[in-house]
């Protein structure tokens, strides 16, 4: 299979989180947490929960096929990306964490990338977007085009974010 064709194979954004979420899940799993995958109607603030012994996590399953997720956007009046964020950020409890699974550019029998933060890591990274101005698009690899905010800065997901065993440990510890 071709790269670009398992974008064709998801129809909807149903078919994008529901493959993020079994990812996640799957991932977890493989590091040695207790998964849990929720029943019925989803919580608003999260889609699994991972445990590790006594401690456990909320994860909030975020899915892309794009190379960045929308997450304030619904949050946005004026155009204050500041405001927007801490709006979004305000919904998040301490122990939640967001796992961002990304299948742009992705072959179908590989891995999609998949990373780890905590919301006020994301929400960090959302107001230092277009140079400070603040975005409501997370983007895992984007240079910003000649007539956009902050022309020429990389907005990138740090490399320290990407799930591991040390990263997944990091996060269960902050959250404590």
């Amino acid at each position: 299979m071709e790269k670009g064709d398992l974008l064709n194979h998801m129809k909807s954004s149903w078919h994008v989180a529901t493959a993020a979420e079994a990812i996640a899940a799957g991932q977890f799993a493989r590091l040695g947490f207790d998964v849990s995958v929720q029943y019925g109607a989803a919580q608003p603030e999260y889609d699994l929960v991972v445990a590790d012994g006594e401690k456990m996590l909320k994860l909030s399953v975020k899915g892309s096929r794009t190379g960045s997720w929308g997450l304030t956007q619904s949050y946005l009046s004026e155009a204050n990306y500041h405001r927007a964020t801490d709006q979004w950020l305000a919904k998040f409890r301490p122990k939640t964490a967001l796992c961002l699974v990304q299948f742009h550019g992705v072959d179908f029998n590989s891995m999609p990338n998949v990373y780890l933060a905590l919301p006020s890591e994301v929400a960090d990274r959302l107001k230092a977007a277009s140079g400070g101005v603040g975005d409501t698009i997370l983007f895992e690899n984007k240079t910003r085009g000649s007539k956009a905010k902050g022309a020429g800065l990389i907005e990138k997901i740090p490399d320290s974010w990407r799930l591991s065993p040390e990263r997944a440990q990091e996060i269960l510890a902050r959250t404590v």
